[in-house]
């Protein structure tokens, strides 16, 4: 796993999410109090785009269909998703937002 920097922590306000290219895959970095996570920008019900979704109690809500997925696990919490998000540690360095990225 890699260290990517996907952009300035300035970017990062409270509970909007913060599209980034994680080598060729689409993520969203959201920060829930003094968490940061990232998470696939794709909704696993119907692969809608999860980055103009609203975020609420560290929750993402798909803007099709509202279906919610935790921010910290990745897990679907309401249909119509089961299948849950794939997640990314994410740190802070120097007013960057580094996410690892997978192999």
């Amino acid at each position: 796993m890699s260290w990517i920097d996907v952009g300035a922590a300035s970017n990062l306000a409270e509970e909007v999410p913060f599209a980034a290219d994680l080598q060729g895959r689409a993520v969203l970095v959201v920060r829930c109090g003094a968490e940061v996570h990232a998470v696939d920008d794709l909704c696993t019900h119907d692969g809608q785009p999860l980055e103009d979704a609203t975020v609420e109690a560290c929750q993402i809500v798909c803007p099709r269909h509202g279906a919610r997925f935790c921010l910290r696990t990745g897990e679907a919490l309401t249909p119509p998703a089961y299948e849950p998000l794939a997640t990314y540690a994410v740190r802070i360095e120097a007013g960057r937002v580094l996410v690892n990225a997978p192999d």
